[in-house]
């Protein structure tokens, strides 16, 4: 082999690493920059915006307070919901026997608190005491509150 047969099979090096790698990445211009900055701060408030206002929406939330069983077809529990005072809501009440399944149900309304009474609490109508009595197919060893909610208005 001559010395011209090995100059026209070689690669510069940086030949043969581009193509076994690739090429180097191009960088960001200034105008792609501003841009990418434009929009990350657009997200950000956007994001900020969303935070402030879920927060300012009306919430409900509950508090398992106890629960007792009376006899193996009924059982009672006992829990506590906040939520704005002139609020309507419902909550789905559960009592469960010893494997964890469902052996009572039902969907309780809690009407909101007249303005009268509003003043009578000490947070002013936000926070009400329930009980509820549960019908059980059979012996519940346990009541929790499964989920509370505002209903939608009925449509007219």
């Amino acid at each position: 082999m001559t010395t011209e047969d090995k100059s026209a099979t070689a690669q510069p090096a940086d030949i043969s690493l581009a193509n076994r790698y690739g090429r180097p990445k191009r960088r960001m211009s200034g105008k792609a920059k501003r841009w990418a900055g434009i929009a990350a701060l657009a997200a950000g408030m956007g994001f900020l915006a969303w935070v402030s206002t879920s927060n300012a929406t009306a919430s409900v939330t509950f508090k398992d307070i106890g629960y007792r069983t009376t006899d193996a077809t009924q059982a009672e529990v006992d829990f506590q919901v906040t939520r704005e005072p002139g609020t309507a809501v419902k909550c789905a009440v559960k009592a469960l026997d010893s494997k964890f399944a469902v052996v009572g149900w039902k969907v309780v309304d809690i009407p909101p608190v007249p303005q009268e009474a509003q003043g009578e609490s000490a947070d002013g109508g936000r926070t009400l005491a329930q009980r509820v009595v549960l019908r059980t197919e059979s012996q519940a060893v346990s009541g929790v509150v499964d989920s509370c909610w505002i209903p939608k208005p009925a449509a007219s």
